[in-house]
């Protein structure tokens, strides 16, 4: 197999000069819409993007001193450009800010659900499916805005399940990432987030939507100017933290209650309490390959600590994730040159093998063709012209009176001379 490092080279070198797609994904209600529009008018506003600052990292995890490529744009400033946003949420009334492509256009919710009788969810997703059949020419789209936008964002539907693991959202996920950097931000309610059950609940599928996806992932806080999302920072850095958050609320109340405090003995908080913890400990590797940030869409507090972590979550993809792009395209490009290298072999030994069937098929045919040759020579061939002759003769005869007085004539018993005497009735 050949040496996949020049053709990462070049992948690498053609990447660099594409923008990044953010695509934003969370729970209903979790804000994603308004985030989209805090983005879009945070880009339209004059001013000078942030450089990548260093990751927030554990006190036992230091961070990498090795000088990362660039992101798009020279220099470290780079000024804003309007973004280009596209809105995969065909259920949407109203939107705060006006998409480039929007799947409004192109596929009417209503109607999906009247002609193929659907609820709201069956409608979202089939609307979808179709949007998802002419996806090909949203990508043309984005590769002939590629040179006049730094961020591509895709705002998807509220339903998460809708997206995430539905095959439309997959087609969409894997095709844009292979065409452009790409990272995912997952937005969380963190409002709704304080009680250890729900933190626990958004994790997981943070990780599930991670490992399904393989992409740069970024944890977004939203609606801090609500609630401060440090506790969660907390208990991701530290689970002893998480664990007596558990202890002192329960699980399902949220931090600094005492709800639970009186139900351990009917065994409901202290199950939960210990899945809880059990989970604690299971994702704390998981925990410190994530970057988390805090954003108030309302305020816009925390963009510029967003956009950092964007360019971070960039450099990962070009490090890691574009590699092993790369070396599973040329891992299936050989597959398939060996299948249509096989497919040819096969066609091939066909080919032989009808040659050499043919041939068998012409010899046999020559020898019956010698057979009935040689058995044609020893016939008479004047039978058939006396068989031929007697069917004449018959036919002509047939029902007429010279053929009866031919048949007499021919017997013996009948004179026609002139002397014959016939016989008188006396």
């Amino acid at each position: 197999m050949s040496d996949p490092t020049p053709s990462t080279s070049s992948a690498a070198a053609e990447a660099a000069k594409k923008p990044t797609v953010i695509i934003t994904i969370g729970m209903a209600g979790s804000g994603k819409t308004t985030f989209v529009q805090r983005l879009n008018s945070y880009l339209n506003t004059p001013g000078v993007m942030p450089s990548s600052s260093p990751p927030l990292a554990p006190p036992d995890q230091e961070v990498a001193e090795t000088a990362p490529a660039e992101p798009k744009g020279k220099g470290k400033e780079r000024e804003r450009r309007p973004p280009y946003i596209i809105n995969l949420d065909p259920a949407v009334a109203h939107m705060p800010y006006e998409a480039n492509v929007d799947i409004r256009d192109t596929v009417d919710y209503k109607e999906v659900m009247k002609q193929y009788n659907l609820g709201p969810n069956g409608g979202i997703l089939t609307a979808l499916n179709l949007f998802t059949t002419k996806f090909d020419q949203v990508l043309g789209l984005m590769e002939k805005r590629a040179e006049e936008v730094d961020y591509i964002v895709l705002d998807t539907p509220g339903q998460i399940e809708i997206f995430t693991w539905s095959a439309s959202g997959a087609i969409i996920t894997d095709a844009v990432a292979a065409s452009f950097p790409t990272i995912v931000a997952y937005i969380i309610d963190t409002p709704r987030t304080t009680a250890p059950a729900t933190f626990m609940s958004n994790m997981l599928y943070a990780c599930s939507i991670l490992y399904k996806t393989r992409l740069p992932f970024l944890l977004v806080f939203n609606k801090t100017d609500v609630r401060k999302h440090e506790f969660a920072i907390e208990w991701m850095r530290d689970f002893e933290a998480y664990q007596a958050a558990l202890a002192s609320g329960g699980a399902q109340e949220e931090e600094g209650g005492g709800e639970f405090e009186d139900r351990g003995g009917r065994g409901e908080a202290t199950y939960m309490n210990s899945l809880m913890n059990s989970m604690s400990l299971v994702l704390d590797e998981f925990y410190k390959h994530l970057n988390a940030v805090g954003v108030s869409s309302l305020t816009g507090d925390g963009v510029d600590d967003f956009f950092s972590a964007v360019s971070r979550a960039r450099e990962e993809y070009m490090a890691d994730y574009l590699p092993e792009l790369t070396r599973l395209q040329d891992e299936k490009a050989s597959k398939e040159q060996a299948r249509q290298e096989g497919n040819m072999d096969k066609v091939m030994a066909d080919l032989s093998l009808d040659a050499g069937a043919g041939r068998r098929r012409m010899r046999w045919a020559e020898e019956e063709d010698d057979v009935p040759i040689e058995e044609d020579e020893d016939e008479d061939p004047g039978d058939e012209e006396d068989e031929d002759e007697g069917e004449e003769i018959d036919l002509s005869r047939r029902g007429t009176a010279d053929g009866i007085m031919d048949r007499a004539r021919a017997a013996g018993g009948l004179n026609t001379g002139p002397a014959s005497n016939w016989a008188r009735p006396g």
